[in-house]
Formats: C-alpha cells, structure tokens, sequence
C-alpha cells in the first residue's frame, strides 16, 4: 500500500470523511451523512452512538512520520514489526478516529499488515466494542478487512489459535448484541462477510462466499460443472473456527428474526445471509433450523408440522420478485436439506412457479429450484406447472427456465423425449417442416419479437443468442431418436448459414454438440461438407478452430483431405496465430505438405484403429457414439482438469446475464441484478474421448500430447 497521500486539507474545517474537526460528532454512515438508526430495528438493546472526537495534532503528526518513515522504505524486516507494535500501543484508546480517518486509516492499514499476532490481537480486543461502528465507516472498513486478513495469516499456527480464537469471540459478542445495522450497511456488511469467512477457515476473498460469479452459477446448472458448495470447497479449507461460527450466525439469525422481511429484501443483509448459508452447506442440522427462520417461519407452525402459514407463504413468495430476496432464495435452494427443499416445493412454491418465471427476478427463483431438484417425483411437479409453458416462456423472454429444466431432465433421466417435443413445438407449428427448429432457436430473440412468425428469416449478421446456443447443446446430448427433428433441422440448414453459424462462436458451439452427439456419421458429414471451402478461414478465428477439428475428426478421408489442403493454403498465417501451431500438429500438416501419402495412409491406419476402438467399447454406431457423449460430458466437470483460461479475444460478445435470458424487456426489469459471465471464466471441454483414442493408439499411431492453451476451451 502507498503511503503518499498528503492531507491536502489538513487545516480545513472538514476531514475527507465530511467531520467537523473542530467539533464532536455521531459516528456516519461513511458517507458524510449521520447514521440513522434502522428504522425497522426496534430491538432494546441497540448500542448507544459512538462519539468521533477530532484525532490530536501530536498524534496526527505522529502518525503521520510514521507513514513517511515506511514510504522512504528505510526500514528493514526486523525493526518494521517493532514499529508496527509500538504504533500500534500508540493507537490505544483512540482506535476509532484513527481508523475512521481517511489519512491516517492508510497508515493504520500497514501496521496491522506489519505487526507480530500480539500487537495484532492486543489492538482488536481494544477496539472490539467498537467494532461494529468502524465497520460500518468507509475508511473503518478497510481497516478492519485488513486486520482480519492478518489475522488470517496466522490461523495456521496451532499456537495462536487460541488467542485469536479469544480474541474472535470478543469480537463475535459485540457483533451478535445489534447486528441489524452492520448487516444493513454497504461497508459493514462486506466486513462482516469476512469475518463469517475467518470463522469458517475460507479465503476471505473467496469468490465462492462472496458472490459466485455467473458464468460458474451457469454451469452448474446446466450439468456442466459440479456445484462448488459440494463439499464446502473444502481442498481450500484451512484452519477454522466452527463453533464462533454457529454462535455468530444463530445470534444474528435470534436478534434479527423480528425484522426478517426487511432483511428479505434489503441487498446488503441479503449478501451476508447468503454467505452465512454457503458456509454452513453440508450442515444440515444448522440449515434446518436457520432457512425456516429466513423464510418467514414460526415456532408454532413447525412444531405442528405445517412448515409454514399460508398468509405468510403468500407474502413470501410476493417478496421473490425483489431482486434481494431472489437471489437468497437461489442460495436457500442450493443449500437446504432435501426434507427442507420438498417442503418449500410442495408447501411454498407449488402452484406458484409459472408465475414466478414470469417474473424478471422470480424466474431466477425457479431456475435454482429445477436445477436443484433431487428426485423424479419432484421434477414431476414441476413439469405439471411448466411442461406445457415452453412457448410461453420464450416469448417471455425466460429461456433461462427452458434451459435449467432440460438440464434437470437430462440428470434425473426423466421427461427427456417431452422436453425435446416441447421445445420443438415452442418454436414451430404441426403444419411447418422440422428445418426451422435450430435456426430459430439460434436467434431465440429475433423469433420470438417477430409479429409475423411465419414469414421470419434468418437474421443475417445477428448475433446468436446465448441461451439458445446452450439450449442446443443440451439438446444434441439426448438420444438420437428423441431429437431427430433437431438433427433434421441443423443438415437442412443452407450452407452460408452453417458457414455464419461457424463464425460465431455461439454458433461454433451448436455446431461440436452436433457434431458430439449420437447423430449418424452420414449425417454429420452431411454438415460437414458444407463448411468445404471455407476451413482455412475458421481456422484463422480462435473459436472457429475448434470446429475444424471437431469437423476433422467426422469426416472420412477425403474430407479430411480437403480440410487438409485448405489449411496448407493458410499454414504460414496460421502458424502465427495462437491457435494456429496446436490445429497444424494435430491435424499434421506439415507431413500432409512433404509426404502426403504417407499422411493418406496414416489417416487411414487411425479410421481403422478408430473403428476398431469403438467395436471394443461398442458393437454399434449409436453405442460408439453413446460412449463419445459420455466421456465427452465427463470432460465438461473442470473438478479434475484445468482451470480455464481463455482469452477474452475469442468473442467479446459472450458475455450475459447468469443462468437467464438476456432479453431487453429483461435488462430494464433488472438494473440492480447484473450478472456479467465473462467468457474467460465460462466452463469448457477438454474432449476426453479423442485423448482416450490416441492411448488406445498410441502403441501404432503416437501423438503428442494436446497443447494446454488448447485444453483450455470456452464452452458457452
């Protein structure tokens, strides 16, 4: 941390903070206006209203030579810590204006980085009463972060595990008396955050309790990834501190529990409880008792086995559509017990869930419920709501709830072939052909806002929508029989739009999942051969790159060739592309250019070794392919691969909103949710089944090992 900043306005009659120097005054709410109380908080024992007095001229000036004596970096490791000790002993008493105090905070900040665990414990415990009321100010905030990351540093030292322990509880006791107002605040709410994160042995900054971000929320629930709460995450577990954490989390959930509606919905308190949640995955026991409470729930429902009054249900539902609320309810879901999750299915949320889908916030809701869904009797209720409101649902723009119940289908095996009819019917008519299925779900948006749905064409130049793209994809994982009509449409497509469709990397994807599916051979390269003539050209895109590849690997021999030769015509360009050096090894251009007999009778020896693989581990096509498909999804788990990496230059535009539709009636209803998913975190594929074949080839035909840039694959 730089400690340059210069009190311009030290002779002023305002610190940066928007305090009078010259006078006393209520702690803010760290922006310059006076903390009001929580006017929903009626609880009696609300702390009194800590007093700022203006920080001494010594000690500002003490301080501030400390910070000069740390920037001139004239200070070696020994003697840093004994400085940091001896300012901190300085700070006794007078912990809250400095760490409210915009310069001096800075300099507060690298002496609780810097000092021995004594001198760091020693200074919590002076300011524990206060804590809250640092907290909650905008310099005190990060004051406090950052003694609790240093604090961090040394939880796994089983000597001080006991001091810091000690020192936690002290600070938890503080904390759990008024928790309301710290839950409530921008600032306080993200330092209490941290502190359930300390108490659980998680990294503070972990971005699996502090927000998931989309694209691995999308994942999940699109079967492409597994949870990251499974298991808690526990290989990034360290050292925790289980039993401060339950006492926090009951006290906060006892002394707030008059004022959960307002906590429903207010976003600061949501986070805290949804990081409370996350930490406390697995334990059920905890969940049982702590979700009934969030809800709405009273004693004396649950001790007459109700679960939950009608009235309340009702209100609680209403409070779903509030963007807060919404996403606490998606984590609530993730987290609950199955005893717990069929009740709020069959007792909360039944008979409510079309509505909610419909709604810009509430079909989130849904989303979270399908995707957790345990058993088959439970997507059954859902599919008697939902089955017959596909169309619906895209019209409405929810393509996200389209999405997440195909997902569910596919991984509790049920309602598969009515999911793939449902959606046929969706987007066409009995009197229409099967061809305009996937182009119409490529453009889900453009279809759907058309008045005259007949006369709709494909949109040349659009970008293809996201959701559909991963719809598709899910689709061509089902069984050949069950989509027949999809694997009708993708071949009839004309070839400039298998050609624009390629050049897209929405597209690309629609395009490998064919590919990757247990459609006939004949039939993909039906596709395939429609691309012919255009394969240097998407060989030159990073995204297109792959499909050549997947296109490779389908066709026979002499298409095979010709992608061959298109590539060689491009080999020097390609050769300079990041992509360009991974596709001409493996594809083995160089020795199609020099010996291309040779090449010839290589490809061949490989088809046969191919085929010869798949009557081992299959004695048909469609079991060969079944096989493909099922190590293929195996590869999509990134729990045992690397962590993709991909650049963002692969499509900038692969960029939407979390599990949901990016619609533009969509975006205006939710301002206050953004949920970027950035491509480079986006899930991808390492094609385990073309690894698989070249071990069962390596004895005749060896391969070098596939580059990592390439294993790392945007999968969106």
């Amino acid at each position: 941390m730089k400690m340059g900043k210069k009190a311009k306005k030290g002779n002023s009659g305002f610190d940066d903070n928007g305090y009078k120097k010259n006078a006393t005054s209520q702690v803010t709410d760290g922006t310059g206006k006076f903390k009001k109380s929580f006017k929903h908080h009626q609880n009696s024992d609300s702390q009194a209203p800590v007093i700022r007095k203006q920080v001494e001229p010594e000690t500002a000036k003490y301080f501030s030579e400390i910070a000069n004596l740390f920037e001139s970096q004239g200070v070696d490791v020994e003697e840093r810590s004994v400085i940091c000790g001896n300012a901190l002993e300085e700070a006794r008493g007078k912990e809250f204006e400095l760490a409210t105090d915009y310069i001096i905070s800075n300099t507060l900040q690298t002496l609780l980085d810097g000092c021995n665990l004594d001198n760091l414990c020693s200074f919590l415990r002076g300011c524990a009463n206060i804590i809250p009321a640092i907290a909650m100010d905008r310099s005190g905030s990060h004051v406090a972060e950052t003694a609790f990351k240093s604090l961090a540093r040394h939880v796994q030292d089983t000597e001080a595990y006991t001091i810091i322990e000690e020192t936690l509880k002290m600070i938890c006791k503080v904390i759990v008396v008024n928790p309301l107002d710290l839950m409530c605040n921008c600032y306080g709410s993200h330092v209490l955050r941290s502190l359930l994160c300390l108490c659980k042995g998680v990294p503070l900054d972990s971005p699996e309790f502090h927000g998931a971000k989309g694209s691995k929320v999308l994942a999940e629930r699109l079967n492409l990834k597994v949870s990251h709460l499974d298991g808690n995450d526990s290989q990034h577990l360290q050292q925790g501190f289980p039993s401060l954490l339950k006492f926090l989390v009951s006290g906060m959930m006892n002394c707030t529990k008059e004022d959960m509606k307002t906590l429903q919905v207010d976003q600061y308190s949501s986070l805290v409880l949804q990081t409370a949640l996350k930490l406390l995955a697995g334990n059920d026991q905890e969940l049982l008792h702590i979700i009934p409470v969030l809800l709405g729930c009273n004693k004396e429902n649950l001790a007459e086995g109700k679960f939950i009054d009608m009235i309340i249900a009702g209100e609680t539902v209403e409070s779903m559509k509030e963007p807060a609320f919404s996403h606490l309810m998606e984590v609530i879901l993730e987290v609950a017990p199955e005893s717990l999750y069929n009740n709020m299915l069959t007792k909360l949320l039944k008979n409510s869930l079309f509505e909610l889908s419909s709604h810009p916030c509430g079909n989130f809701v849904v989303q979270a419920l399908i995707s957790h869904a345990r058993t088959k009797d439970q997507m059954e209720l859902i599919w008697e709501e939902l089955g017959l409101k596909f169309a619906d649902l895209l019209g409405m723009g929810r393509s996200g709830v389209i999405a997440s119940l195909i997902a569910a289908c596919q991984r509790l095996q049920t309602h598969e072939y009515k999911c793939c009819e449902a959606l046929a019917t969706a987007v066409g008519s009995k009197n229409e052909t099967s061809k305009f299925i996937v182009p119409r779900i490529l453009f889900l948006d453009s279809y759907f806002s058309y008045d005259d749905k007949s006369s709709w064409s494909w949109p040349g130049g659009a970008k293809m929508h996201v959701m559909g793209s991963l719809i598709l994809q899910a689709i061509f994982k089902f069984q050949s029989e069950w989509i027949q009509p999809y694997i009708l449409s993708v071949t009839s497509m004309d070839a400039e739009h298998v050609l624009e469709a390629a050049q897209d990397a929405r597209g690309a994807r629609v395009i490998e999942a064919f590919l990757a599916s247990d459609a006939s051979t004949k039939q993909k390269r039906r596709l395939v051969v429609k691309l012919r003539g255009h394969f240097g050209e998407l060989a030159m895109n990073l995204s297109g790159s792959f499909t050549v590849e997947r296109c490779f690997n389908a066709g026979n021999l002499s298409l095979r060739e010709a992608i061959a030769s298109e590539l060689l015509a491009v080999r020097t360009e390609l050769s300079k592309t990041k992509q360009g050096p991974h596709l001409l090894r493996t594809l083995d251009i160089d020795r199609y250019a020099t010996k291309p007999d040779q090449w010839r009778s290589k490809q061949a020896s490989k088809q046969s070794a191919y085929n010869e693989f798949f009557v081992a581990f299959g004695s048909s096509e469609s079991k060969s392919t079944k096989s493909n498909k099922l190590l293929y999804n195996a590869s999509m788990d990134t729990s045992g691969h690397e962590e993709l990496n991909i650049k963002k230059d692969i499509d900038g535009s692969l960029i939407s909103t979390s599990v949901v539709d990016d619609t533009s009636s969509e975006k205006k209803g939710r301002k206050k949710r953004k949920r970027d998913v950035a491509s480079e975190d986006a899930v991808g594929s390492n094609r385990a089944i073309e690894k698989a074949v070249k071990n069962f080839l390596s004895s005749s035909t060896p391969d070098k090992k596939r580059h990592n840039a390439s294993n790392q694959r945007l999968k969106i």
